[in-house]
């Protein structure tokens, strides 16, 4: 039986023997526009388009809702206030304490910048969720683990940092040879390693389901099958429980995109934390 791909239109169930080709990961290798022939690059590509489209809506959301700030405040600025209050209650201040407020500012930015490149992956025309990348995660979290010693440094030192990153209080001196190199593992690789990937790896699978569930319906829908009118009407049946199956996944990844926006600013706020804090 030979395979084609769904999209293409002569290609249905109950038809002439086409299968079903699923969604592959070159949904995220977009042919590049224009290649600069640099070792490691992939030229400018979709991402770079999308990547500034969210950027574009991250800042016309603030524009919009805070151009005119009043003290009593409108819809906008309302909607505003409550996502600033909210990071500010439940990610800097637990995370960091009061101190944590002169770091709001980063976090509410990396939020909205995050949750608008996610939701790229939902806009017609665009979908792709910027952050389905790794490039662009790793760059957000090599800002935060640069940010960490830093603030780690000026606080404590340079010893007093990297002390209390690699020198667990209480630790007997005797296995510090043994402990030093997984807290250095643990501090310095896995952390920022796990920290990107989380985002990456978690918007790279909600993507290529969506685009599953679309294609299926697509290939299922065959209403004028060759093999009767019967069939005709179960391939409609099956289309209409892909398409429920990828509205309520549209639904789902929206929500998760928030979530995982939520998550890193969460981490970095509690990295950064810990770097003011130094020693246990």
């Amino acid at each position: 039986m030979s395979v084609v791909a769904a999209s293409e239109s002569s290609c249905k169930i109950f038809g002439d023997g086409c299968g079903f080709e699923a969604p592959t990961v070159s949904l995220f290798f977009p042919t590049p526009w224009l290649d600069f022939g640099l070792p490691g690059t992939s030229g400018l590509n979709k991402y770079y388009l999308v990547a500034v489209v969210a950027l574009l809506v991250a800042a016309a959301f603030w524009y919009f809702t805070t151009r005119k700030a009043k003290v009593v405040p409108g819809r906008g600025q309302s909607v505003a206030e409550l996502l600033v209050t909210f990071l500010r209650d439940q990610v800097t201040r637990t995370a960091i304490g009061k101190e944590g407020d002169k770091y709001l500012p980063l976090m509410v930015t990396l939020f909205i910048f995050i949750f608008s490149m996610n939701i790229m992956g939902l806009i017609p025309g665009l979908q792709l969720p910027v952050t389905s990348n790794l490039a662009f995660p790793a760059v957000l979290a090599l800002l935060i683990f640069l940010l960490w010693n830093i603030v780690g440094i000026r606080r404590h030192g340079a010893g007093g940092h990297f002390k209390a990153r690699l020198v667990p209080g209480g630790v007997p001196t005797w296995i510090l040879p043994l402990v030093i190199p997984i807290e250095a593992l643990s501090n310095f690789i896995i952390r920022p390693a796990t920290h990107m990937i989380r985002l990456f790896a978690t918007m790279f699978a909600g993507h290529l389901l969506l685009a599953l569930f679309a294609a299926a319906g697509f290939y299922m829908f065959n209403p004028l099958s060759e093999m009767g009118a019967g069939y005709g009407a179960l391939s409609v049946g099956y289309s209409a429980m892909a398409l429920l199956g990828f509205l309520v996944f549209t639904a789902f990844e929206l929500f998760i995109m928030a979530v995982q926006a939520y998550v890193f600013v969460l981490l970095s706020s509690i990295y950064l934390g810990e770097a003011l804090e130094g020693a246990h």
